[in-house]
């Protein structure tokens, strides 16, 4: 028989619905599939939390999962108004005594907020959703930030990016509780990918930067992200929008903070991703996205995501 493990979840007035039920319904449906996770919902004083959406969420207050011993999985919810808002002091009382009683923490986009504000992360690689990494890292250097990874796990803490990645991480502990075959069955039910690696993208090159001001820059920007695998050079870039290469540079420098070839790269490796996520060998996957070799393509790759592009197809393709 599959051991009973309790799942609670730490809410509050303003939590975001999705970041709740995307991972209750992981746990919920792997108990279809064997798995018996026993589903809690607490804030700190107990009662109907009122979510982003409107819908009230029952809720027990917090020391009842404190009186019934041990918790298996503490799951803390986000919501804007652990960015916006002072966090009420019981809230991070709270958040300390649960954690204090858990084998394991997992917090759901901002959620990363209250668990570094109740000292939870110090030391810890973390991440959050990606408008708030640079906040989170301003305020907590202690805290090594992730800012492109979808969720991290640090020891025994796991934090997500926004909203559906707490889906993502929910697959994962299932992984880890339960073996690949039952959380492909729970990804399957809820038609999403077994389990998205830790270390992809929030986000696609397109949107990691903010638009250029400057026309030229702006040709030169889209020039690479239309097309990566081209022969994109600082000499190329430069000559298309008719500045000096020294130029080019400063405008690069000046509007994104990094050098053109630094921007080639980022933009290949997101195409690289892309890909690999399509199915396409680590030798196509250098050719199309302009790496030139594998070699090159896999020294990029880990250099930035921490793990090799055969390593991370293997795992797209397992979860398809």
């Amino acid at each position: 028989m599959a051991h009973s493990h309790n799942v609670v979840f730490l809410t509050f007035p303003g939590v975001k619905m999705l970041d709740v039920t995307g991972p209750a319904e992981v746990f919920s449906d792997a108990n279809l599939h064997g798995a018996q996770y026993s589903l809690s919902y607490v804030s700190p004083s107990g009662g109907n939390v009122l979510t982003t959406v409107g819908t009230p969420l029952v809720t027990e207050a917090a020391s009842s999962a404190l009186k019934s011993g041990p918790i298996d999985t503490l799951v803390v919810a986000g919501g804007e108004c652990l960015v916006d808002e002072p966090i009420p002091e019981n809230l991070i009382a709270t958040a300390r005594e649960l954690a204090d009683r858990s084998h394991r923490v997992a917090s759901v986009c901002t959620g990363a907020f209250l668990l570094a504000k109740a000292g939870l992360l110090d030391g810890r690689r973390a991440t959050t959703h990606w408008l708030h990494t640079d906040r989170l890292s301003r305020e907590h250097p202690e805290i090594n930030v992730l800012p492109d990874a979808l969720y991290t796990q640090d020891g025994p803490v796991f934090t997500s990016a926004g909203v559906s990645s707490g889906i993502d991480l929910a697959l994962a502990l299932v992984n880890a509780d339960h073996g690949e075959a039952l959380a492909r069955n729970v990804s399957r039910g809820l038609v999403v990918y077994m389990q998205r690696a830790g270390g992809q993208s929030q986000f696609s090159a397109a949107l990691r930067w903010p638009s250029p001001a400057t026309p030229g820059l702006q040709r030169a920007v889209d020039a690479v992200t239309s097309d990566p695998g081209a022969e994109h050079s600082v000499g190329s870039l430069a000559a298309l929008v008719n500045v000096s290469e020294r130029h080019l540079t400063r405008l690069f420098r000046a509007e994104l903070n990094l050098t053109p070839s630094k921007f080639i790269e980022h933009v290949r490796l997101d195409s690289a991703k892309a890909l690999l996520d399509a199915g396409h060998t680590v030798t196509e996957t250098a050719r199309l996205a302009g790496f030139g070799s594998d070699e090159n393509l896999r020294r990029s790759f880990t250099l930035r995501y921490g793990l090799a592009p055969s390593y991370y197809r293997g795992r797209f393709n397992t979860a398809r």
